[in-house]
């Protein structure tokens, strides 16, 4: 599934709306930076050569602050007050702070030599002009964006998000954050998948419920055609109201349906004619999350030019009790963390909520494996 998924293309955003967007394209320094040498201390700037055999008494003549420097240089016997971040005067190539000197409104006391450069953030001194600064593919931090400001960068070259429509079937369902009445119960799904495929970095477009019909499975993914992504929560088994299937080899091609994977097997994808990717989801919301997870997840994260690996953090710690899995398929268990160990929430149980809500991270048992004992180091993907 993952061998065609590709960064889509750049389009242009304002640098100050593009943290967590990735890059299209390299950022090139326009210019230095510092465009101008500046000081790193509060001091005095003075001639090096001046305070080679100090102490030295030096005339005071103005003073250099930030936005507005000294309009006199320096010149030998002399020196300027100067803050932090304030303009070196030219003549000047040492600062002296402010510990080092005894001063008075019109001379200082240099009592300690400096060498040459000292406390002088020199022009360029971050960057040089034309030097990559981040390159293509970078995921844009907080951080960088105070980076794209200092070069005056105002526009960057991000890759489009992907647009991922979540579709919902079900008969029973109510609308999310609904009060659940009789025997129908609020849609749970598609409020997570939104919060998932945002966290991935794309756009989620939650469409309205879907009947329990092939008709109406098939009327929603014709709508939704022009998306990057569809993904199908429901409807994805083999009962008699489960359309899903079906209605994707319809319109396109059902490339797989079932894995050998618990609690989410009857998950699989397809693709539209219109080349749309569609992935199918289960119903019950543990086995969508786990769905999601193995699958839309790293197709989607690739689609918006990030890496497929998992995006949870890790910890590597030690199974309170055994964790029971059997051959030839993979368990994605709940786990919770407790004194420095983990204990299993559960494997089973792919409606229940209360799972993952407890859970702290889930632990992958992969196939070739039947079981993990009490004492063995698991990694737990955290939540």
């Amino acid at each position: 599934m993952l061998s065609d998924a590709f960064p889509l293309q750049g389009e242009e955003t304002d640098s100050g709306a593009a943290s967590g967007r990735v890059l299209a394209r390299s950022i090139e320094s326009p210019r230095p930076i510092p465009a101008f040498n500046r000081s790193a201390m509060d001091g005095f700037a003075v001639m090096s050569t001046d305070i080679r055999h100090a102490p030295v008494n030096l005339a005071l003549i103005g003073t250099s602050l930030p936005g507005a420097p000294a309009s006199q240089s320096v010149s030998p016997g002399k020196a300027i007050r100067i803050t932090t971040g304030a303009a070196v005067p030219s003549g000047a190539d040492t600062v002296i702070p402010i510990e080092l000197c005894d001063a008075s409104q019109s001379s200082v006391l240099v009592r300690s030599p400096l060498p040459p450069g000292k406390h002088v953030i020199v022009s360029g001194e971050d960057f040089q002009k034309g030097q990559t600064v981040l390159q293509a593919g970078h995921r844009l931090r907080p951080h960088d964006l105070a980076v794209l400001s200092a070069m005056g960068v105002a526009r960057v070259n991000v890759v489009r998000r992907p647009l991922v429509s979540i579709l919902v079937t079900g008969n029973e369902l109510l609308p999310p954050f609904s009060t659940p009445k009789d025997d129908r119960i609020s849609d749970a799904n598609s409020p997570m998948l939104q919060a998932l495929a945002s966290r991935d970095g794309a756009l989620g477009k939650t469409w309205p419920g879907v009947a329990d019909t092939e008709r109406d499975v098939v009327s929603a993914l014709r709508e939704c055609a022009q998306s990057d992504v569809i993904l199908v929560s429901g409807g994805s088994s083999v009962g008699q109201e489960d359309h899903v299937p079906a209605a994707v080899a319809k319109l396109g091609s059902l490339e797989v349906h079932g894995l050998a994977l618990r609690p989410a097997s009857p998950a699989g994808f397809g693709r539209l004619a219109s080349g749309t990717r569609v992935i199918l989801l289960p119903g019950n919301p543990v086995s969508c999350l786990c769905a999601y997870e193995l699958l839309a997840g790293k197709y989607i994260r690739l689609l918006a030019g990030l890496s497929s690996d998992f995006p949870h953090a890790l910890l590597r710690l030690p199974l309170a009790s055994d964790l029971v899995s059997e051959i030839g398929r993979t368990d994605f268990a709940r786990v919770r963390i407790s004194h420095g160990e983990v204990e299993p929430v559960a494997i089973s149980g792919a409606g229940r909520l209360s799972t993952v809500v407890q859970a702290d991270g889930f632990v992958l048992i992969p196939p070739e494996i039947g079981s993990l004992n009490k004492g063995d180091e698991v990694v737990v993907r955290l939540f």
